[in-house]
């Protein structure tokens, strides 16, 4: 994926495993299968009924995690965590899971999402006495379980989740018990799958196929699964609402062979690229889509628009990761050092380019324009998603809509910034009508506030940037 030029980074993916000997092993695969939602930082904390131990680090997980480091982690349960800093900003500190070491019980936990109302229950907290280790909003759980400590542990996280609001998917473990946990909405995907009589959960269910477990089912809104040596068991601790699970996730995040919501991820953004084709078709020569995201959409407008489609853009699967500041013209030449394009593909052609999202614009307008220097006769951009309008705060790192090219200008607009011959995007009811949701649901099963500016909970003032809150008062009324 481009997320790293584009702007447009979920926070992360959660991995637990309970009641296997490799549990530690187990978790390094999982992880490195859900890598494409977190390369900031990667961590495994693993107990064997007794204790807890943890390794975690900055970087990719095959740099964090080294063959003589996994043999340390043994035990039967496990709890894995790779992060792109959203929330709290980056650091070691805050790379997950985050641990915590008592006199009574350990705890390790894992985040998946964004809390609306952390700065609200953090100043809460610190008022009543509780101290801070990190800056990460995942904490603020941490220290709500610890207030209910007189409780038995799945009870004291039963208690702490009603205070919770936004999005979050959580994997829990104490010495004895993992817990997992997905919000009233179900805005963050979570899976259930089993290995060896063994039960795993994930973020995604292509984790599964990595380690050759089977998918069970997927956590549901406002449910708590609680695993343990007597086996697994669900309690809801909200009443379950219709969910609005993240657009983005069939957009973009989740890789091409996860299910999500019941929905193949390719056969979906196949079906996105099709609808694109009906609503915004154009004569052209050859279809290619932006790797790797967009390649399946790609496929499904070439075959609904009956236009050949190539690879004219690769891209470099080894430039390695860079730790210098990412200014604008930092980021192009990024764009240069990841993208190529195949010259003997588009030279001479009229081309469709498709892409998954247009954020602030900067790598769609290098792409076009190299796309014209190897030879493009005319370069037609289609967008497999509306508009992003609005900025996200359940996990996503558009936190203001001043990074957003289509808050403030008109497509036409855009157009002309990127440099195209036309641009179309695809249409909310197209979107999903494509997915497959009943457009009479509530929120259509899925969040669509970046569309939209319907925010489905509460976002709290100290969450929003001040020049954003003026749009979120006229998008409320």
């Amino acid at each position: 994926m481009l997320a790293e030029m584009r702007g447009l980074n979920e926070e992360c993916g959660v991995f637990g495993v309970y009641g296997h000997r490799d549990a530690a092993q187990l978790a390094y695969y999982g992880l490195h299968s859900l890598q494409h939602r977190g390369q900031e930082g990667a961590g495994i904390v693993v107990s064997d009924q007794v204790g807890m131990k943890q390794t975690k680090g900055e970087g990719l997980v095959t740099e964090v995690f080294q063959e003589d480091t996994l043999e340390k982690l043994t035990g039967h349960a496990a709890i894995g965590h790779v992060r792109y800093s959203t929330a709290g900003g980056g650091g070691y500190v805050n790379v997950q899971p985050l641990f915590f070491q008592t006199q009574s019980e350990s705890l390790a936990l894992a985040h998946n999402g964004n809390l609306t109302n952390a700065m609200v229950l953090r100043e809460q907290l610190e008022r009543d006495g509780s101290i801070f280790q990190t800056t990460s909003d995942t904490e603020v759980l941490a220290h709500l379980i610890r207030k209910h400590n007189y409780l038995p542990f799945e009870d004291q996280i039963k208690q702490s989740l009603p205070y919770l609001e936004g999005a979050y998917a959580f994997v829990i473990m104490s010495e004895h018990q993992l817990i997992a946990v997905l919000d009233p909405l179900g805005m963050r995907p979570l899976s259930i799958g089993k290995i060896d009589g063994s039960w795993v959960v994930a973020s995604e269910t292509c984790a599964f196929d990595v380690i050759g477990a089977e998918y069970v089912r997927e956590v549901k809104p406002g449910e708590m699964i609680i695993i343990d040596q007597d086996g697994l068991r669900s309690e809801f601790f909200a009443k379950q609402n219709e969910r609005a699970i993240c657009s983005m996730e069939y957009v973009y995040f989740a890789r091409p062979d996860s299910n999500v919501d019941g929905f193949n991820i390719h056969s979906t953004r196949k079906m996105l690229g099709k609808q694109l084709a009906k609503e915004a078709f154009v004569d052209a020569d050859v279809v290619t889509g932006v790797p790797d995201s967009s390649i399946s959409a790609a496929i499904g407008f070439a075959e609904t628009a009956q236009l050949p489609y190539e690879l004219g853009l690769i891209k470099n699967r080894y430039v390695g990761r860079t730790f210098i500041k990412p200014s604008q013209e930092l980021r192009e030449k990024g764009v240069q050092m990841k993208l190529s394009p195949v010259r003997k593909i588009v030279e001479g052609k009229r081309v469709v380019m498709v892409d998954d999202s247009i954020v602030r614009g900067t790598t769609s307008r290098k792409i076009v324009q190299m796309l014209r220097d190897a030879g493009a006769t005319e370069v037609h951009v289609r967008i497999s998603s509306p508009p992003i309008t609005n900025p996200c705060y359940y996990g996503i790192d558009t936190s203001s809509s001043g990074e957003l090219i289509a808050s403030s200008n008109s497509v036409e607009e855009i157009r002309q910034l990127i440099g195209a011959d036309s641009l179309s995007y695809l249409s909310i009811d197209g979107m999903l009508e494509a997915i497959g949701r009943s457009s009479t649901m509530k929120n259509c099963g899925q969040c669509l506030a970046c569309f939209t500016g319907n925010y489905p909970t509460e976002i709290h003032d100290n969450t929003i940037r001040p020049h954003d809150k003026e749009n979120l008062v006229s998008a409320k009324s």
